[in-house]
């Protein structure tokens, strides 16, 4: 066979037009363009922040301490080593001028060095400096607009932090390291440090922190200063960090949503891979007669296969080029949209990577569902073909089809999983993915051989539109499959938002605290309980805390140390931790047992038993944490279950009696009260306490609720674009379909039919389509929202009926509707010239 022969005939028999492959195309173009733009998005967005990582980390390194200032020894290393910031940043109420309002701040007190990059843009235009510097006597601040929105300041109006009062000059458009505090309890506030001094924030226990952020000199190691600074400074508990892990948690959080979009991306492909098949299946059946001649002539069944197979991969390749050209300028198009949402502006190029991946899942999914139907029709002879134009032929499959087939699954599924940046999503998402495929490639056969045994209705609609389903070459086994995977998509996601959303929702109606207060002194305890007790119906509970940072896992620095990537978030930064005489409330002993009240030993901790599975760590293991530059070594005496949902008060570390009560420490105070009653307690703490810092849980369960609703949309979005490929299958298979449809239009008038009657038939076959992919699509959905709310995310299970009747009412209506407009011209053919043509 002549490899060049072939290729000329392919490329001649194109040269008649791409007629019958325009859903080959645009399913193809649609499954890769989902690909490349969500990968393209996320690189963009990684490469500005890669980029601007100075800007965003506000320094070359950083070093961060809880509690407590650099020591003599520790500053003297810092300002040898570089240009140096210093920085405290810690939570405070910010109160208007007539005590009225109050709202809570994250408090940022900068030197005159801040910022060592980038700079931070006012409102009205000035620089930092003078915008912070003393006037008349008060010293300036600079606020988020939130704070003036919220206390009802402008430019030149007074407001109070702690025991002083500040002026406010100006509102923050934009800082530079604003990524850097994750998901804040408050909008920022920005003042000098010499005014920090006059708030009386600064306690015994409060939990400020400071952060040290330097300016290497040109051409210095940053990852060799880091290591140096642990060195020399072994017990110093500072958590030094470089400008490449500037804003991990940001880029965490970015890389988890590219994940899962990316798995949607690659649903689109598969259901569009659907398309692929059936447009291949048409145009072979399309070519029978030409086939045949050829074959009649003397072509081998490898110079067939190679004519078409040229054909479908040069259309292959057109589509695959269409799609990344599609996919590169997302990052363009979507700049408007994420603009607000990020800290640093995208940077547009081309990124090869995620192109090549997307180029590689389509020519794998090019080849998946192209190569069964241009093998079958090489193993039929000459005669057989001929006889194919009256009477279909039955197909057998060559081994070496079924097993290239299966190789470039394989060679999908392992490049999904190479790609993801988390190997076992990926790899419970491709079984997932094959068992869907399964169950609704069964459930359309089932569908099919049900309607023909269901029997013959006396009524001629609903008799023409069962047949219409389990005819030869019926599509109904395709639309179920391409439709219902983009609806089970959307029936999770619905079910998932909803379950979350009640969670969140009962949880503020049943157990959650109103407010959380922050830094009490113990000496101010007392007050604060008596102002919540004055109030009917309040109950007040508090605990001692301290901040500290998790160093060794049974001896091993927690850098060198093996933890899994969903535990990882526990030691990057400081974290808070208590002691108690009883198990706290919302936990449950996972194993071990809790410590006598009247414990007097070594120091041990009670330990987060899903926080210990991530670390590797068991019972008789050690922890070892650094609290205000001490190291503390205890062992894990028993593993607790916590109920977080709760959002009581509870800590991930609970050291038993008689390590940490001499250490300097502040309270932590929850009150449940009256919603009419919260806002007048808040204000006499504040007002009496100005060192106390207010959490209003509401608040922050509002702002859950966004966040969950914000991912809720955006993978409702990437299914949507599931569910246009599986609208393209549908219409391919009409479009496949028109011939047959005007066949049996034809003669279903000369028996006597009415176009009213052919209408009605045509609208109830593809109604019962919907109706039964959306069924499907219900139950599977359910199935995995359930699985998902009840497993991963250790939620309470809420079944919402009214999403689902939504979308059952919106497949059943977009079905008919895509079935329709392609069949609608069907019924003004004139039986006439259709039957002297036959």
């Amino acid at each position: 066979m002549s490899w060049p022969y072939a290729f000329r005939l392919a490329v001649r028999e194109l040269r008649g037009g791409v007629r019958g492959f325009r859903i080959f195309l645009a399913c193809l173009v649609l499954g890769v363009g989902a690909i490349a733009g969500i990968g393209s998005l996320g690189a963009s967005v990684t490469a500005a922040i890669h980029a601007d990582a100075r800007v965003l980390f506000g320094g070359d390194v950083s070093a961060r301490l809880v509690h407590r200032q650099a020591t003599d020894a520790e500053r003297r290393f810092l300002d040898a080593s570089g240009a140096v910031s210093e920085i405290a940043l810690l939570h405070a109420m910010a109160v208007s001028p007539d005590s009225a309002k109050h709202t809570l701040i994250e408090l940022k007190a900068v030197d005159a060095a801040y910022p060592l990059y980038g700079t931070v843009t006012l409102a009205p235009a000035q620089d930092l400096a003078p915008a912070l510097a003393v006037r008349d006597g008060v010293y300036g601040a600079v606020v988020e607009p939130a704070v003036a929105e919220r206390l009802g300041l402008k430019p030149g109006d007074r407001l109070k932090i702690g025991a002083a009062t500040f002026e406010l000059r100006a509102t923050i458009a934009r800082a530079p390291d604003a990524a850097l505090s994750g998901l804040a309890f408050g909008p920022g506030v920005i003042v000098s440090a010499a005014a920090l001094g006059q708030t009386g924030l600064i306690q015994p226990g409060a939990l400020v922190t400071y952060d040290y952020r330097l300016k290497l000199p040109p051409e210095s190691d940053a990852a060799a200063w880091a290591r140096e600074a642990n060195e020399k400074f072994p017990d110093a508990g500072w958590q030094v960090r470089t400008a490449s892990q500037a804003s991990p948690m940001l880029q965490r959080f970015i890389d988890r949503i590219a994940l899962f979009l990316g798995l949607v991306g690659i649903s689109t492909l598969l259901v569009g891979g659907i398309g692929i098949g059936s447009a291949v299946a048409y145009f072979v059946a399309s070519k029978t007669a030409t086939i045949a001649t050829l074959k009649s002539l003397g072509a081998s069944t490898r110079l067939v296969f190679a004519v078409f197979a040229f054909q479908i991969a040069l259309l292959g390749l057109a589509g695959i080029a269409a799609g990344l050209v599609l996919g590169a300028l997302v990052p363009l198009a979507a700049a408007p949209f994420v603009a607000k949402l990020l800290p640093v502006p995208l940077r547009f190029s081309v990124y090869p990577i995620p192109l090549a991946v997307a180029a590689v899942s389509g020519a794998l999914t090019v080849v998946l569902f192209s190569l069964l139907p241009l093998a079958a029709i090489g193993r039929v002879m000459p005669g057989a073909l001929f006889r194919d134009l009256a009477s279909p032929a039955r197909r057998t499959l060559s081994r070496s089809a079924l097993l290239g087939t299966l190789a470039a699954a394989l060679s999908l599924a392992i490049l999904v999983a190479l790609t993801a940046t988390d190997r076992a999503v990926a790899l419970w998402y491709v079984a997932g993915a094959v068992a869907a495929f399964a169950v609704f490639r069964l459930a359309g056969a089932l569908i099919v051989a049900g309607a023909r045994r269901i029997g013959r209705p006396r009524w001629i609609v609903p008799r023409l539109a069962l047949a219409n389903l389990h005819r030869p070459g019926a599509p109904t086994a395709r639309v179920v499959l391409s439709l219902g995977i983009g609806l089970t998509v959307l029936v999770a996601v619905a079910l998932v938002e909803a379950s979350l959303n009640d969670e969140v929702e009962a949880t503020v109606a049943d157990v959650a605290p109103a407010y959380f207060f922050l830094d009490i002194q113990p000496g101010q305890l007392d007050g604060v309980a008596g102002l919540a007790s004055a109030i009917p119906d309040t109950r007040l509970a508090e605990v001692p805390m301290l901040r500290g940072r998790i160093t060794r896992l049974n001896g091993v620095p927690v850098e060198e140390a093996q933890v899994a990537p969903d535990a990882r978030w526990a030691l990057n930064s400081d974290r808070g931790l208590t002691y108690a005489v009883n198990l706290p409330a919302g936990s449950e002993i996972a194993a071990g047992k809790w410590w006598p009240a009247d414990y007097h030993g070594p120091p041990l901790i009670s330990f987060d038993a899903a926080l210990a599975h991530g670390m590797g760590l068991k019972l008789g293991d050690t922890l070892t944490v650094n609290v205000l530059g001490r190291e503390v070594t205890a062992t894990i005496a028993n593993l607790r279950r916590i109920d977080w949902m709760r959002l009581g008060i509870n800590f991930a570390i609970v050291f038993a009696p008689g390590t940490l009560e001499a250490a300097p420490h502040t309270v932590l105070a929850a009150v449940w009260l009256p919603q009419s009653a919260e806002e007048g307690l808040v204000a006499q703490i504040v007002d009496k306490y100005p060192n106390v810092s207010a959490i209003p849980v509401r608040e922050a369960l509002d702002a859950v609720e966004r966040i969950i609703a914000a991912i809720g949309t955006a993978i409702r979005i990437a299914a949507l674009v599931t569910l246009v490929a599986g609208g393209l299958v549908l219409g391919g298979a009409v479009a496949a379909d028109y011939r047959r449809r005007v066949y049996d239009a034809v003669v279903l008038k000369v028996l006597g039919a009415t176009r009213r009657t052919i209408a009605a038939a045509f609208l109830l076959e593809y109604g019962l389509m919907g109706l039964i992919s959306a069924a499907i699509a219900v139950v599977l959905g359910t199935i995995v929202a359930y699985l998902l709310v009840t497993g991963p995310l250790d939620a309470d299970w809420t079944f919402a009926p009214a999403p689902l009747a939504l979308l059952l009412a919106a497949a059943i209506g977009l079905t008919m509707a895509l079935g329709f407009a392609g069949t609608w011209r069907v019924l003004g053919v004139a039986a006439a010239p259709q039957l002297r043509h036959e």
